[in-house]
């Protein structure tokens, strides 16, 4: 999978979805129709560079590379991972004991892990479809979530 290939899946698949580019980094969120923009909080992440508090420990670097990040929750990352760990004061990089830099893994978010975020880089197709149930739960959570801001919850 790709960068654009992941963009245009969560487009067709996901009404409401609001995707925003910035520097070829892009940011997930849900936007009823005809409901304001909201961009305090995605639901999932494509990150194509390294950020510099993280120290460069997953390697975006290297060509074709990028994280997808997605906010799975912590039933979801505690069944797959085991409890949550604590974040750092400094909200650094954590030790989940997962290679950060490891390609086509689903594996904690060296630092959002204590949020319930999950991260693969550079999925396979195999590896895209084991993650695309945890996109699209996180997809109807904010949803559910932005409804119920909004006064819409049924």
């Amino acid at each position: 999978m790709d960068v654009a290939a992941i963009v245009a899946q969560m487009r067709r698949e996901l009404p409401g979805l609001d995707a925003l580019e910035h520097e070829g980094d892009w940011f997930f969120y849900y936007r009823p129709e005809g409901g304001e923009t909201d961009h305090r909080l995605p639901f999932a992440t494509i990150v194509t560079r390294d950020d510099p508090h993280e120290g460069g420990v997953a390697r975006l670097d290297r060509p074709g590379v990028f994280r997808f990040s997605v906010a799975a929750g912590r039933d979801e990352y505690e069944r797959r991972f085991g409890p949550v760990p604590v974040p750092r004061p400094d909200w650094g990089v954590l030790d989940t004991g997962h290679d950060p830099a490891e390609l086509d893994l689903l594996m904690p978010h060296p630092v959002y892990a204590p949020m319930g975020w999950v991260c693969v880089l550079s999925p396979s197709v195999a590896t895209w479809r084991e993650v695309w149930p945890l996109v699209s739960r996180a997809y109807e959570t904010a949803r559910r979530r932005r409804e119920v801001r909004d006064g819409r919850a049924r």
